[in-house]
């Protein structure tokens, strides 16, 4: 934290209050709304600090912004906080720069009427202007979300913004009602030719209003929200959120709960990837490649659920630890499972370097740089195959991770076949560490009593798809009085467009699955 002590000596330091939590690696800056753009940008460019979100609260005088940091490559976090009076709901806008914290400004403009000067674009985001008026504010504590809307007044008049404005434009619609189960999303996409020149994404057309929901709930109840609103990765966010109620409540989880959490959450990112891998092969039309990697995540499935008792581990992480121990037999076995799959995952991989009418589609599709992946925010696989090397298993660990050993693989190219690669890479790391974790495993209990008290924290873990974070505040009552989630597939889908653009129309539904994006996590 040297680089906070010598930010606390600078131009802010009159201006600034802060408060350094060494047993959590943690330091609280709050400053003025006047400083607040400069004290961010010096965050973003000046410092190791990513920017992971943004966390709005509404108490019963004032609002409450905090800007989330952290480290790269050694814990540490930051939370920048701004306060203004309720009857002030203006903020600076700091997205000119931060390009990261676009969406999350439109967010909270949707949601809670807050205004970000500066912005360029806000409304229609979250709640759509064609089906839903101005100054809802359903996030608002004078929001009933447990009552319908039987009131609106939706912009009739509302058409999508076109940008590209030359003979012969025109805008081709996709979506938001698809086949199967790809759930409602809206495209635009914008061109004088073949090529893409706009990308327009247009998201929750299911929104949940899963974060309004949770409000006045107990704690073991909110776990089930936790892990369903976007179930192929509920294990990463169901431990999220666990463990930002342990934090809250000073619980030491039990070491073998820990070891085993590890355990569960690499058995969900092999599945996950093998998941991925499969939609990759069938964007391309490559149907017997589509099968095998078809039968491999079903394979996956079924020792999830053969091991815990559901598929997509549902019910096993609950604050505290685990509902269930597992015996180390049983353990070891399902490790062993999970190797023999892993060989047919290897040979799908061999097969699939070698198909040259496979990685025409791949190779140099949906390229997107370094600094435009690292600018706009991209996380998880996506942003490795970019040459980035974040992640939070290794810089900011959990669980267990800081005593296993494993590779956080990266691609430099950038496009989509250095996406599959990491996959294909991040898969094998997953094996190494759960074996890893079956020979590590101790003795002793899975479960520790949890004390719920008021307070707030944050929980994180490195899901398969990224960065997941969840802000959790318990008011007096022991209730949830805030949760806010902050997921991957909301950080990519922002940047989705530098990938999708300045390339061909049938390059996009691959483009689209190499980046691995969950609506769900969007309609939450």
């Amino acid at each position: 934290m040297t680089d906070l002590q010598a930010f606390a000596q600078g131009p802010w330091a009159e201006r600034t209050r802060m408060r350094l939590d060494a047993e959590r690696s943690v330091c609280d800056v709050e400053c003025a709304v006047e400083d607040l753009n400069a004290i961010c940008r010096w965050l973003d460019s000046d410092t190791p600090f990513r920017f992971a979100g943004l966390v709005v609260e509404e108490t019963s005088s004032a609002w409450e912004l905090r800007y989330v940091f952290y480290r790269e490559r050694s814990a540490g976090w930051v939370h920048l906080l701004v306060r203004q009076p309720l009857s002030k709901p203006t903020f600076p806008s700091v997205s000119s720069f931060l390009y990261a914290a676009d969406w999350h400004e439109r967010e909270a403009e949707d949601l809670f009427g807050l205004n970000f000067e500066g912005h360029p674009r806000l409304g229609d985001f979250v709640l759509h202007n064609d089906r839903w008026h101005e100054n809802l504010e359903p996030m608002r504590h004078a929001f009933d979300g447990g009552q319908p809307v039987l009131r609106r007044e939706p912009d009739i008049h509302w058409r999508p913004r076109r940008v590209v404005e030359a003979p012969g434009a025109f805008g081709m619609p996709i979506g938001p009602i698809f086949g199967g189960v790809t759930e409602s999303v809206h495209f635009l996409l914008e061109t004088v030719g073949e090529d893409v020149i706009r990308t327009v994404r247009r998201l929750f057309y299911k929104y949940r209003a899963v974060e309004k929901l949770v409000e006045g709930r107990t704690v073991a109840d909110a776990v089930l929200l936790a892990e369903r609103f976007a179930a192929t990765t509920g294990f990463a966010h169901a431990l999220a959120y666990c463990q930002a109620v342990e934090t809250i409540s000073g619980v030491a989880v039990p070491p073998r709960a820990r070891v085993l959490r590890v355990l569960l959450a690499e058995l969900e990112r092999f599945r996950h990837h093998v998941g991925a891998i499969q939609e990759i092969c069938e964007s391309t039309s490559l149907v017997v490649a589509a099968s095998q990697a078809a039968m491999l995540e079903e394979q996956l499935l079924r020792l999830s659920g053969w091991f815990t008792g559901h598929r997509y581990l549902f019910g096993v992480a609950i604050p505290g630890g685990l509902s269930r121990n597992f015996g180390d037999s049983l353990c070891h076995a399902a490790v062993a499972d999970a190797r023999t799959i892993s060989k047919g995952v290897n040979d799908l991989e061999g097969m699939l370097r070698t198909s040259s009418s496979f990685l025409d589609r791949l190779e140099e599709v949906g390229t997107v740089s370094q600094d435009a992946a690292r600018g706009y925010g991209l996380v998880g696989p996506v942003a490795r195959a970019s040459g980035d090397t974040a992640d939070l298993r290794r810089d900011q660990p959990y669980a267990r991770y800081e005593r296993l050993a494993f590779d956080v693989p990266s691609e430099p190219e950038g496009d989509g076949y250095a996406r599959l690669r990491v996959l294909f890479s991040e898969a094998r790391q997953s094996v190494s560490i759960m074996q890893q974790a079956v020979e590590s495993l101790p003795d002793g209990d899975v479960l520790a009593e949890v004390d719920v008290r008021p307070g707030a924290a944050l929980g994180w873990v490195e899901a398969p798809r990224g960065p997941a974070f969840h802000w959790l505040r318990i008011g007096d009552d022991g209730r949830i009085a805030r949760y806010h989630l902050m997921t991957p597939s909301f950080a990519n889908w922002h940047g989705f467009h530098l990938a999708a653009e300045q390339f061909a129309f049938q390059d996009f539904p691959i483009i689209l699955a190499t980046f691995d994006l969950s609506i769900a996590e969007n309609d939450r």
